[in-house]
């Protein structure tokens, strides 16, 4: 305490003040912040419950988390938006037409409600949600802090995510907005090991249009698979463009592991910006080093998902706690 008596308690609650305000939100939250306050439920608990049954049965629900996670969190922070219906709310911006995973978070909020009503939050129940898929799926058993409320705003507008298309420096400056460096947006992508795209998303960029030239395939992808893609799974004609494709390879596309780094070590990376972070000196470092070493992987993974997860919060008396999910109070 001599800091305090040497600039007085009254400077001293004033910086302190000013140091909440820049640190925002997240400083807010904490380990444990439901404990003792869902009546005599444990609510982690209660949210790994309902997660570790659904995972059971639908395994790629780690896929769909994860990606409601990012699409969530990348758009006026994990605040809720995503999950309200309604015309001109951000579930009906086309980037997240195809996101999954609403249904196991109404689920949740509704078993919560009956223990404990207008206790936790949306947003929160999205980001347990989230972490307790990842560990499911082979990835690391990580702590988030909570303590997040939910935004009364919605807005298609606001929807700007990162496209399939970007090269490395163009993810990296997307990424750099949400706070993360080059090393974490390569972390991050790395949720593509569990993700799976369409044709639609590939057929232009890497097989029949790579660098706008009619019939060019791009370069880097292996040979084998740029034929099998063509031969089988994606041919050149319109019906194909709704078909599933893997980001990882099958065996392991519920798996979160490193083998999504493997793959673009061997040119077998699926999207563009997968790719492009190999074929970028900036970058390809960064894929080496996580391709050679699950546990860096598993580790920083769990890392750049609680950095993602504490992105522009609204805590204390901010916001509201929803009664339901996909609509405000």
């Amino acid at each position: 305490m001599a800091y305090a008596r040497k600039m007085g308690i009254g400077a001293l609650m004033v910086a302190l003040a000013v140091l909440a305000l820049a640190t925002g939100g997240s400083a807010q939250l904490q380990y444990g912040f439901y404990k003792n306050k869902c009546n005599a439920s444990d609510v982690e608990a209660v949210v790994r419950g309902i997660v570790k049954a659904r995972f059971a049965r639908e395994a790629p629900i780690v896929a769909y988390l994860l990606r409601l996670q990012f699409h969530e969190c990348a758009v006026n922070g994990c605040d809720g938006g995503l999950l309200i219906d309604g015309p001109g709310t951000e579930k009906t911006a086309p980037p997240n037409l195809s996101v999954k995973g609403y249904d196991l978070i109404a689920a949740v909020k509704a078993e919560l409600e009956r223990r404990c009503p207008g206790v936790v939050s949306c947003s929160d129940i999205e980001i347990l949600a989230t972490r307790d898929a990842v560990a499911l799926a082979g990835g690391p058993a990580y702590t988030v802090r909570t303590g997040r409320r939910d935004r009364r705003q919605s807005r298609a507008s606001d929807v700007k995510l990162p496209g399939s298309e970007y090269t490395a420096a163009q993810a990296i400056a997307y990424y750099a907005k949400l706070g993360m460096t080059a090393y974490d947006t390569v972390v991050l992508l790395g949720a593509h090991t569990v993700g799976a795209t369409h044709c639609s998303s590939i057929k232009n960029s890497r097989l029949y249009g790579y660098g706008g030239k009619m019939g060019a395939t791009d370069p880097a992808m292996d040979p084998t698979l740029a034929s099998t893609y063509k031969k089988y799974v994606c041919p050149n004609v319109t019906s194909s463009n709704g078909n599933t494709v893997y980001l990882d390879d099958q065996w392991s596309a519920l798996k979160v592991d490193n083998n999504y780094y493997k793959n673009l070590q061997r040119g077998r990376g699926v999207l563009l910006v997968d790719q492009n972070l190999y074929r970028d000196g900036s970058t390809r470092g960064f894929v080496d080093q996580l391709a050679n070493n699950n546990g860096l992987f598993q580790s920083q993974f769990a890392k750049v998902l609680v950095k993602l997860s504490e992105v522009n919060v609204l805590t204390g008396t901010q916001g509201e706690i929803r009664k339901v999910c996909n609509k405000f109070n």
